[in-house]
């Protein structure tokens, strides 16, 4: 390989590294989120989030249980149209023992507000249930 070639392949190189992650940008590429959520706490019938607003994209909720007796998290699908509501189609988590922790992975395509609440009979009657707002 001559030095000239060696110079121009060194050259498109360099161009690809700086034009692949300009374009990504242009896009509206968005990064991954992680969200933060203990479940029986301020009380036991409620969840905290360390945010309720996300930008769209992957989102990684972290849910530890904080309370007494087992709750799952669950995210609905579909952005809410108005009153929440105490069930949904959406992705959650197994059941989680009080003590212990899951992770559930969400992707948001859309910007909205979406429900999040636990599924166990009487929980979200009773509030356990929130919004979260995507960006």
């Amino acid at each position: 390989m001559t030095k000239h070639a060696s110079i121009l392949l060194l050259a498109a190189a360099s161009l690809v590294l700086v034009a692949v992650p300009t374009a990504l940008a242009k896009r509206g590429h968005v990064t991954a989120t992680t969200v933060t959520v203990t479940a029986g706490k301020p009380s036991e019938l409620a969840f905290k989030l360390s945010t309720k607003k996300v930008p769209h994209g992957v989102v990684t909720f972290k849910i530890s249980n904080a309370g007494a007796v087992p709750h799952d998290f669950k995210v609905c699908s579909k952005p809410t149209k108005g009153a929440l509501v105490d069930t949904c189609n959406g992705k959650g988590t197994a059941l989680i023992s009080p003590t212990l922790s899951k992770t559930l992975v969400v992707t948001f395509k859309a910007p909205g507000k979406y429900e999040y609440l636990c599924t166990v009979p009487g929980h979200a009657t009773a509030g356990m249930k929130g919004v979260l707002t995507v960006t």
